[in-house]
């Protein structure tokens, strides 16, 4: 149990004169990998995903099919396999895929249970080599689940057995994580404005689920990761918040690049029902607008780095914590890896 008197984000703030950029003519920098050399990997939304090396260059790895060439893409979100690859959620393709560091893509799985995957929106992987995949809805288009708020989102998990749908009803399912021990999956409802999380049985079996922090959150979360003292730090996309929620439930702001008439005016609407393109474009933040995602990197895993749906950058600042490090965080990458996927 942590002691709540010594979190360190108690009484913290982003200072926002400390926030650097990192990156350069970003397109759609939705979810952002770290690794441990300072290499950092971006989903782009020219298709492929952005490698942005230690040194600060960049390069674009555009996806490509063998014996098909370039092909269309948008890159959600990303984790690394074992190897290296990179497993992207395709919000463009409504596809699991998989993508080597030379841009050679293929397709892992496009349906489930005999019907189109519907829109997959993250991906993450466990220690034990599982993968896990969100889809947020299967409306069509999917802009409509914004009005019905239907909880037709799933999880489904791929492993030696195939994919298969572990749990679903959720409210526009979003990122996931795990805990340090792998005992809890949390998982963002977006258009439900909570996190929910689910027990992990040693099978992969998922138990009840509970709603974990506050019943409602103040806007709609999008991406999350934990820190090392326990602190679960989310973005809330459209008014563009940092929040987080400490170990005790206590909800605690970080970031607030918000607008308060416009922010007034999307909730409005979302709780009247008539949310609509025009609201959404006019709400968002000058730093990352549509704040989507939230990573820790450098050395120390205390580097922030913060995605967004329309900024060109990628703004970072210094925590007082570390970051819980990813599975990948010390895994060599081995070409030759045997995998599941």
């Amino acid at each position: 149990m942590s002691d709540a008197s010594r979190n360190p984000l108690k009484g913290w703030q982003v200072d926002r004169a400390a926030i650097r950029h990192v990156g350069q003519g970003l397109q759609r920098p939705e979810c952002v990998l770290a690794e441990r050399d300072g290499t950092l990997w971006a989903a782009d939304a020219r298709g492929g995903v952005m490698r942005i090396a230690p040194d600060r260059s960049q390069r674009l790895v555009a996806p490509r099919v063998e014996g098909r060439g370039d092909v269309v893409s948008l890159p959600n979100g990303l984790a690394f396999a074992a190897n290296g690859d990179l497993l992207i959620a395709n919000w463009g393709t409504d596809a699991l895929e998989r993508m080597d560091r030379d841009g050679v893509l293929r397709t892992l799985h496009d349906r489930i249970d005999g019907r189109p995957l519907g829109k997959a929106n993250h991906v993450l992987r466990d220690r034990r080599g599982r993968v896990w995949l969100t889809v947020t809805t299967r409306e069509q288009p999917w802009t409509r689940q914004l009005q019905t708020r239907s909880a037709d989102g799933y999880i489904a998990r791929l492993d030696a057995q195939g994919l298969r749908i572990v749990a679903e009803g959720f409210c526009g399912t979003n990122e996931i994580r795990f805990d340090a021990a792998e005992e809890w999956l949390y998982v963002v409802e977006s258009t439900g404005q909570r996190i929910t999380r689910l027990r992990v049985a040693d099978d992969g079996t998922l138990g009840a689920r509970e709603v974990y922090g506050p019943a409602r959150l103040p806007g709609f979360p999008d991406g999350f990761a934990f820190d090392a003292f326990g602190n679960l730090w989310i973005t809330l996309i459209f008014s563009d918040e940092l929040v987080a929620i400490t170990p005790e439930g206590e909800l605690l702001t970080l970031l607030d690049d918000s607008h308060p008439a416009t922010k007034a005016r999307l909730l409005g609407a979302f709780d009247a029902g008539q949310l609509t393109p025009e609201i959404l474009e006019a709400t968002h933040g000058s730093l990352a607008p549509w704040m989507a995602s939230i990573t820790f990197g450098g050395p120390d895993l205390r580097t922030v780095y913060l995605g967004s749906l329309r900024g060109s950058t990628l703004p970072s600042f210094r925590a007082p914590v570390a970051g819980l490090p990813m599975v990948h965080w010390d895994e060599e990458h081995h070409p030759s890896t045997t995998e599941t996927p």
